[in-house]
């Protein structure tokens, strides 16, 4: 009887090493891809967002929402009518374009912050929350002013499942506790968080950031220790 072809165990054994060498290399490569992709899925949705918001402006005499108070409606709804996502009904919760594929919790509905932050003049260091529109025509620096930011996550941040959620008027900036820089981790208190993400889409780059839109509707990738008060200031 002729012996039947098999492999050796040790001819197995080559096969699986082979295969755990190229997994270790491709996995690596594969997770970066998907995080690029990630990346690349948030600025054009933060481009869309610019150009709803442009649009909005055009209509309404270049005033622009800012804030998410409790005494008017917030920006991610005033936009729906302008998103090239046509949401069903009237229920933002429908818009993918509201949502940044490397939240880490799924069930975050916006994933990102408003400039809600107003100075009463150059010689305010402080300034408040603000929820009312501002008029954009006419400021200066549009390039370096920031609309909105990455939604930072965490144990303090709410998560915003439905209007009325706890979370629902926390979707913006109007303190410096706010802002990436605020060393805090684990706040008391929701208005006293970081609500700027910290380091989103940073891979491969050498320091923590994220993502931002400018008025003049540009995104652009800033450091965290690069998002400087000034740049939420639109009195200057």
């Amino acid at each position: 009887m002729k012996k039947g072809n098999a492999f050796t165990l040790i001819e197995l054994l080559v096969v699986i090493a082979i295969i755990s060498l190229l997994m270790a290399i491709l996995v690596p490569a594969l997770n970066r891809a998907k995080q690029q992709g990630q990346a690349t899925v948030c600025k054009n949705n933060l481009r869309q967002i610019g150009i709803a918001a442009h649009l909005y402006c055009e209509n309404w005499d270049w005033y622009i929402p800012r804030g998410t108070g409790t005494t008017n409606k917030t920006w991610f709804q005033l936009f729906m009518p302008y998103l090239s996502e046509r949401p069903k009904g009237s229920d933002y919760r429908n818009v993918k374009i509201y949502r940044c594929p490397s939240y880490p919790d799924k069930n975050q509905t916006v994933c990102y912050v408003n400039n809600g932050w107003e100075f009463d003049g150059p010689s305010d260091d402080v300034g408040h929350a603000i929820d009312r529109p501002t008029r954009i025509f006419g400021l200066r620096h549009l390039d370096k002013k920031i609309y909105l930011a990455d939604n930072e996550d965490g144990p303090w941040r709410e998560i915003i499942t439905q209007e009325g959620d706890p979370g629902w008027h926390t979707c913006d900036v109007w303190s410096e506790s706010h802002l990436p820089t605020n060393p805090t981790t684990s706040p008391p208190a929701a208005s006293t968080s970081r609500r700027v993400a910290q380091a989103r889409h940073n891979k491969g780059k050498q320091k923590p950031g994220c993502h931002y839109l400018f008025l003049d509707w540009h995104v652009g990738w800033i450091g965290a220790d690069e998002s400087a008060k000034k740049m939420w200031r639109y009195d200057l």
